[in-house]
């Protein structure tokens, strides 16, 4: 089902997005990621029922909220909120989800389940746009986790359950349960926020079927087995004018590599402003009334982001960096990059016919994709 964006509108074939301490899997993988060897799977239902296995995994369920910057007629922009789920995998902070949950987002938020849950900010870390699946890293330790089953050992008809935040409602995340309808499923959902899909449509194989409910919100959750072992990525679930009880998932067998790649050589932290610029052009000089011919004019500043805090704000042109001159908002780009998350930088701004110049502190690029 489609990103479960505010606001957005969600595809027939919607990407369901962004809306008890299981097992702590102590593996010889990477940062704790199980290896295969190290999970029994069950060939059919057993482990004490959908009450047991929802307290078994809730705690390891979390919900993936994403700040995304959506272009508008004329240049203007606005910020909109994409609200997806996600799991645990490891104590030290790795979390799974969909990629189209977190995609474009200049600020990714995650929040725990239970009475007190915790909030952290995260960032992108590794993953596979064209496969939806994206891996996050939250700092942080001691947290519980969900073990990965196998989807290779799943029976027609066999029970599964679905957890995840289901049209962003209040009260926590929502439970479903159903059974694998069917296996090895091949299908299309359109996503026109995805850069590198064919005809902004991605397709899935080896896709799980269930008649699990799977809601917008949903998306990036675990489809566990009875055993509380993660055998899906709840992914898609088709339109009421298309079928009822028709939900998909992503093989966890089909995902494991790529998460285990992103665990295993996490992208390095870089530094993050929180803007979106564009470069300065003898058009757009000349229509905002620019005193200057270069530079990064910035079109949007995320809230609360590093820009913002040290005043930076629209219709600001960044001009320099650290005393370099800016060229245009891609030099920008490259500049922020050198930085790691954490340093100081001086930033020299024109606005309203003068120069002023502010120190900002440099944040975490959520994702490789703003400046």
């Amino acid at each position: 089902m489609s990103r479960l964006l505010i606001p957005i509108v969600a595809v027939a074939l919607a990407l369901s997005a962004c809306t008890s301490r299981g097992p702590t899997t102590s593996s010889s993988g990477p940062a704790g990621l199980a290896s295969p060897a190290a999970v029994t799977i069950p060939s059919g239902d057993s482990g004490g029922g959908v009450v047991g296995v929802v307290k078994q995994v809730l705690p390891a369920v979390v919900n993936v909220t994403s700040e995304v910057q959506q272009q508008l007629p004329f240049g203007a922009t606005q910020t909109g909120k994409g609200v997806g789920t996600g799991f645990i995998l490891t104590t030290d902070g790795y979390i799974v989800t969909n990629w189209h949950v977190v995609e474009g987002a200049s600020r990714i938020t995650v929040t725990t389940s239970g009475g007190d849950p915790k909030e952290y900010q995260a960032r992108v870390v590794g993953g596979d746009a064209n496969a939806d699946l994206a891996v996050l890293k939250v700092d942080a330790s001691g947290l519980p986790t969900v073990p990965l089953g196998s989807s290779g050992a799943l029976q027609l008809g066999q029970r599964v359950v679905a957890i995840g935040y289901a049209l962003a409602l209040e009260g926590g995340p929502t439970v479903t349960a159903g059974i694998v309808s069917a296996m090895n499923r091949t299908i299309s959902a359109q996503d026109l926020n995805c850069q590198t899909c064919k005809n902004r449509s991605r397709t899935y194989t080896g896709i799980v079927q269930t008649d699990a409910a799977i809601n917008p919100g949903n998306s990036g959750g675990p489809l566990v087995n009875l055993l509380g072992q993660v055998v899906g990525i709840n992914t898609a679930g088709a339109g009421a004018s298309q079928a009822e009880n028709v939900g998909f998932a992503i093989a966890i067998d089909e995902a494991k590599p790529i998460i285990r790649q992103a665990v295993a050589h996490p992208e390095a932290p870089v530094g993050y402003l929180g803007v979106v610029t564009t470069p300065v052009t003898p058009q757009l000089a000349l229509q905002d009334n620019l005193t200057v011919d270069h530079g990064a004019f910035v079109v949007d500043v995320t809230q609360g982001g590093p820009a913002d805090k040290a005043g930076i704000a629209r219709g600001d042109v960044i001009v320099s960096l650290d005393g370099k001159s800016v060229a245009d908002n891609a030099s920008l780009g490259s500049m922020i990059q050198s930085h790691k998350p954490g340093e100081r930088v001086s930033v020299t701004i024109a606005s309203g016919g003068s120069q002023r110049t502010v120190t900002v502190t440099l944040g975490t690029r959520p994702l490789p994709v703003q400046s």
